[in-house]
């Protein structure tokens, strides 16, 4: 026990003393120590109790993140989309729920390595959480899928908000300038979004965000081909 411990320690053990309303000076010398030991029992399970309690909520964080990225995994993001569902129904008020997929991430896999590929994902869900709300929660949905669900958003709201990101994703480049020759791959993010509407669970919430992110898919390739 440290030295800054022992007068705390002491201090707690005469508290408890205290409140359980032994007068100690009343007491013979071996019922005195006999209730000493009791209370450092007591205060000993107390410290146990307290340990497991923060090993418990350490072991909660670690089940509901991802084991990559500092994200929701999609266990713990299907509960929180369940989560909003609840309040705004009850609350009626908007809820909207982005659907992100990379495009041209397995390029970069297979042209730099998955080492790469996993510092991509990190960037990507460091921008996320960067810039979206500390209310908002983001989650990777898996590979290189990841969904954002906007509290109290308007449709309007989180498709701004979306382009914003898109943008940002968009802007990422992954180069390889060894052996005399450049590699170059530039990352994109296709965002599906969807209005949360009555009667909708999380899994149709979520189902139809991954729709309108594949058709914002094709509508960027198709773009993509006229610029060509």
């Amino acid at each position: 026990m440290a030295d800054d411990e022992l007068p705390r320690a002491a201090e707690d053990r005469r508290a408890l003393i205290r409140a359980i309303g032994v007068d100690l000076a009343r007491l013979d010398r071996t019922t005195r120590a006999a209730v000493e030991a009791l209370c450092e029992e007591v205060l000993a399970l107390r410290s146990e109790n307290d340990g497991l309690h923060a090993q418990l909520n350490e072991s909660r964080l670690l089940a509901d993140h991802d084991g990559l990225c500092p994200v929701f995994n999609r266990r713990a993001f299907e509960r929180e989309v369940r989560r909003e569902i609840a309040l705004a129904g009850r609350f009626h008020t908007p809820l909207s729920l982005i659907f992100i997929d990379l495009d041209r991430f397995k390029q970069i896999n297979d042209l730099f390595g998955h080492t790469v590929g996993d510092e991509v994902l990190l960037r990507v869900a460091n921008i996320l959480t960067r810039h979206t709300r500390e209310t908002d929660i983001v989650g990777r949905l898996g590979g290189d899928e990841f969904g954002i669900v906007l509290a109290q958003a308007t449709a309007q709201d989180s498709l701004r908000k979306a382009g914003q990101l898109a943008q940002m994703i968009d802007s990422l480049v992954v180069r390889d300038e060894s052996d005399g020759r450049l590699d170059e791959v530039r990352l994109g993010g296709s965002c599906g979004v969807v209005q949360w509407q009555d009667g909708q669970s999380a899994g149709d919430l979520i189902a139809l965000a991954d729709q309108a992110m594949f058709i914002e898919k094709a509508r960027r390739k198709g773009h993509a081909g006229q610029n060509r």
